[in-house]
């Protein structure tokens, strides 16, 4: 980069694994921050074992995948088996240099490891350390192990999705891990930020359950007022507060997204050509409107059907202002021309891998362009780089920490 990156010269320690630590460790990364991976032996992070391999047969057993790729380019790896004693001596030794740590374990692990808070400050009282973890380190649930699912129930969201007559469904993919790893690297940011200021570290604790319950944008005031008679209710694919609002069938298996707030009824009407509504006693107001929702839904679908592709009939809402979008499979999603220009979905390439889409930052920067060249390591493949680096470890003694296992690396390195 031209100029320096917003945080080069910050130093991560990334204890974490799956998806949550690991997405705030690669966000510091693609910031600039140096990431150095810490894994446990004898496999480290699991999503190594996930997602693609190579196409090649020969790589089949190889420590790198797409999954991993994506949550822990940027970063450095170092693999030790922490349960040998010289292992924690060497990271205790390598903690002064390091201005962040980020760790994912259930509670107490990271203290029976010999690396929780309290020893961690001793050694450098200016490190900011991010505890991950489903529940928090504090709280009835403190101890519970689990993984996003589990606060997406705790926090109230599970039970909101769903159709009205059936049990509730799964939101699959690991929403609240990535929301939560965000918002644990912006609480980095400003601990960080926050130290400048005053020189002083800090502990964060962050978790799934609250950053799930964080997405309650409306109906947690209601329901604190007006207790259970005010839970929204499991509405499928229909908005609850009617609109119309939600998913709408065009033919087949072809669907569109429309919302339309009060405000918007009137260009909503305009749009479909049906002036009518406007003094239609079933949708006067809001509520109404919301009260009739199958009919208005059955009145949208049957006018999406009249038009000759789905495009058409959102081209007919758009040219009102009417909010719409067709609701876009993953692969059409990932290839479409927008998405595509800002490099939302953005194309990498691993060395044995190949060529591949992971996402791309969610935020564009104006003083930090967008990242491709973005590369993740092997098992324990900066090993004796860091060592060299922090400790000014010789080749020698960390030729002895290969054969006392100490350190392990991917077989392909040995070659």
């Amino acid at each position: 980069m031209a100029n320096a990156p917003m945080l080069t010269g910050y130093r991560v320690l990334d204890i974490t694994q799956f998806v949550a630590g690991p997405t705030c460790c690669r966000i510091l990364g693609e910031m600039g921050a140096e990431v150095v991976k810490l894994e446990l032996a004898p496999f480290g992070d699991r999503t190594r074992a996930a997602g693609f391999k190579p196409m090649d047969p020969k790589y089949a057993k190889i420590s790198q995948s797409t999954q991993f790729f994506q949550h822990n380019h940027c970063k450095r790896s170092l693999a030790m088996d922490m349960k040998n004693p010289r292992a924690l001596e060497l990271v205790k030794a390598m903690l002064p240099k390091f201005d962040v740590l980020v760790e994912n374990f259930a509670p107490g692990v990271i203290d029976r490891l010999g690396l929780g808070y309290d020893v961690v400050r001793q050694i450098n009282p200016k490190i900011i350390m991010c505890s991950i973890s489903v529940c928090g380190q504090t709280g009835p649930l403190r101890n519970k192990p689990g993984y996003d699912y589990i606060g997406q129930a705790y926090a109230g969201i599970t039970d909101q999705i769903g159709e009205p007559d059936r049990a509730p469904s799964q939101l699959t993919m690991a929403a609240g891990d990535i929301s939560t790893g965000v918002a644990a690297a912006m609480a980095v940011g400003f601990a960080l930020l926050h130290r400048e200021r005053t020189g002083e570290g800090q502990y964060l604790d962050a978790s799934i359950t609250d950053t799930y319950f964080h997405w309650h944008h409306e109906f947690l005031p209601k329901v604190s007022l007006r207790g259970p008679a005010a839970v929204p209710k499991r509405n499928g694919s229909q908005h609850p507060g009617g609109g119309p609002a939600g998913i709408f069938r065009y033919r087949d298996d072809q669907y569109v997204y429309v919302t339309v707030l009060p405000h918007q009824w009137p260009q909503f009407v305009k749009a479909i050509g049906m002036p009518e509504l406007a003094g239609d006693p079933r949708f006067r107001n809001a509520h109404t409107r919301r009260d009739n929702n199958d009919a208005l839904k059955q009145i949208l679908e049957e006018w999406l059907g009249r038009f000759p592709t789905r495009e058409a009939a959102l081209a007919a809402l758009e040219k009102e202002r009417v909010p719409c979008a067709p609701v876009l499979s993953l692969y059409e999603s990932a290839n479409h021309p927008h998405l595509r220009e800002r490099k939302t979905a953005r194309r990498v390439k691993d060395r044995l891998i190949g060529e591949f889409d992971i996402p791309g930052m969610p935020v564009k920067f104006s003083a930090w362009p967008d990242r491709t060249d973005v590369k993740a390591d092997l098992l324990g493949e900066s090993n004796a780089a860091i060592l060299r680096e922090y400790l000014n470890l010789s080749e020698a003694e960390i030729a002895q920490l290969y054969r006392d296992k100490v350190l392990v690396r991917d077989p392909i390195l040995n070659d």
